[in-house]
């Protein structure tokens, strides 16, 4: 590739001057010259796709598209590592999943490269909370690298929106796209889970005459391709969705345009979770989704009615030395299945902060992006606002054991009334409040907005179940922790991480709550 020298996320060149400025765009187009010269009986048209690394070359190779190329389908594309993608979300360094990526891949290259068994990192304890912890600051992980990860190195070190990152922001060079494009994604992908949105949106943008359609499933990443897609973790979609989607969504894509059969796709085709039913819309978000506000209320309420008390706050001691894990098991890895996981251990800490509607009378369908809009102060100058949307179901659950038997011998029974699905959960690093590229202190006891948006998400609250947001400033080790001093974090000193008061405002003029679309209901 590239004539030999090889570059991760090569950035994308929009105005080549020579023949020596090559990207993957002009890659794919040599690629399917020499393919259409020399695969004997072909038709004269192409269809690629590509899932997570793969989908982003998907999408780098229909940039000023070859004609030829007439369907396209990147899938879980990283497209912004930065900005929600596989390294930071946020401004927060998804930990565990990049050092989990990184300590066995991305090593120098020896040619020629021979087969050799890929050993697993040993992190020496099955519990990736207690290996994180006591390994110290972010830099700290070198050592465990020998100096030969240079990827880890720069995904960790660039650590603010700087020209690394802007560079290889594919979405903005979407342009020129020729072909019909299917985007593809899981509504509980942990690791690009962004990707879809901004290459979706960034073709329409570019190409407003070039059809393109969303696709989003309960999948976690590349889920479709490698699972039934009916369950994750303890929750159940009662439907094959995978099988659903290559025959009936991928298959006759690739039909339609490369073979002149089916029909074309219309703008989106998504699944809603809850009811567990496939739908497809002329416009993602739907036009009839309508921005409510979920508000937080003292006595840990949540409704849709904006706060009167002219004084009303909450607040929570944050100790970045002991952390809120973000699973409540023991493990090694980044679970693919704590994207829906039950939060109730999350809910008994002191350090986490709920807020929950009453019992709903009727369904409540979401569809969209979800957006929290936090009135916050903290004794730090610096701190993490990890947000989540929950799902609760009711305590008399059908499904649920519900006769107590002290005499578990096996696994421990799983109840699921009462249980706290995750739906959405993000964090945001506070110093960033007001930009990616330059980050700014907090200044201790100044209220402060916390501003930001949380990848779309279509799903309906049943009627009888609650919806329940939750506010935490750690979530590890998914998330570096924050040591709550304004400080350059992956250096951070022992003595730098404090202990913080932070304290979210519920009242008349600063109020705190969390912005969704919701749907009509029939």
């Amino acid at each position: 590739m590239s004539e030999g020298t090889f570059v991760e996320s090569r950035p994308h060149i929009d105005q080549k001057k020579s023949r020596q400025d090559v990207d993957d765009s002009s890659d794919m187009y040599d690629t399917v010259e020499f393919l259409l010269k020399h695969v004997p009986n072909n038709n004269g048209k192409v269809g690629i796709w590509g899932i997570s690394y793969p989908g982003f070359y998907t999408s780098a190779s229909i940039i000023d598209s070859h004609p030829a190329i007439v369907a396209a389908s990147p899938q879980a594309p990283m497209t912004n590592l930065f900005l929600g993608d596989d390294s930071y979300h946020g401004g927060a360094f998804m930990l565990a999943a990049g050092f989990g990526f990184y300590a066995p891949f991305f090593h120098p290259q020896q040619n020629p490269v021979l087969p050799k068994p890929e050993a697993p990192f040993d992190f020496g304890t099955p519990d990736n909370y207690e290996f994180f912890l006591q390994a110290g600051n972010v830099a700290s992980l070198d050592k465990y690298f020998d100096g030969a990860a240079w990827m880890w190195d720069d995904q960790y070190k660039h650590d603010t929106y700087d020209d690394y990152w802007q560079s290889r922001d594919l979405s903005q060079h979407m342009k020129n796209v020729k072909c019909a494009v299917l985007v593809v994604g899981g509504w509980y992908d942990a690791e690009d889970l962004e990707g879809p949105y901004r290459t979706f949106d960034a073709i329409r943008k570019f190409n407003p005459d070039t059809p393109v359609t969303l696709v989003e499933g309960p999948w976690v990443h590349g889920g479709w391709a490698r699972s039934d897609g009916d369950h994750l973790g303890d929750v159940q979609f009662n439907a094959k969705t995978s099988l659903y989607f290559r025959a009936n969504i991928q298959f006759p894509f690739f039909e339609h345009y490369l073979k002149g059969k089916d029909k074309a796709p219309p703008t989106a085709i998504v699944f809603e979770t809850g009811t567990n039913v496939w739908r497809r819309y002329d416009e993602w978000p739907p036009k009839n989704a309508a921005a409510k506000t979920l508000y937080f209320h003292a006595g840990s309420q949540l409704n849709f009615e904006p706060p009167h008390e002219a004084a009303s706050s909450d607040e929570y001691l944050s100790d970045p030395n002991h952390p809120v894990p973000f699973v409540s098991y023991t493990t090694d890895t980044v679970p693919q299945r704590y994207m829906v996981d039950d939060q109730r251990f999350a809910s008994y800490r002191p350090d986490v902060v709920t807020y929950e509607t009453e019992p709903l009378a009727e369904d409540v369908t979401i569809a969209g992006p979800i957006s929290p809009h936090l009135k916050v102060a903290s004794t730090g100058t610096d701190s993490d606002f990890d947000v989540k949307l929950i799902d609760v179901y009711p305590d008399e659950d059908v499904d649920d054991v519900t006769v107590p038997n002290k005499r578990v011998i096996d696994e421990e029974p799983v109840h699921m009334g009462g249980y706290e699905q995750l739906l959405r959960g993000e964090p945001f690093r506070a110093k960033f409040r007001s930009s990616w590229e330059k980050p700014e202190p907090l200044v201790p006891g100044n209220e402060t907005d916390i501003d930001f948006t949380m990848p779309d998400l279509y799903h309906t609250f049943r009627r009888g179940h609650r919806i329940m947001v939750q506010v935490q400033s750690s979530w590890f080790p998914l998330t570096d922790r924050n040591p709550q001093t304004f400080t350059d974090i992956p250096y951070a000193k022992p003595e730098e991480f404090k202990k913080a008061t932070e304290q979210i405002y519920h009242q008349k003029d600063a109020a705190s709550g969390v912005e969704i679309f919701v749907l009509p209901q029939p």
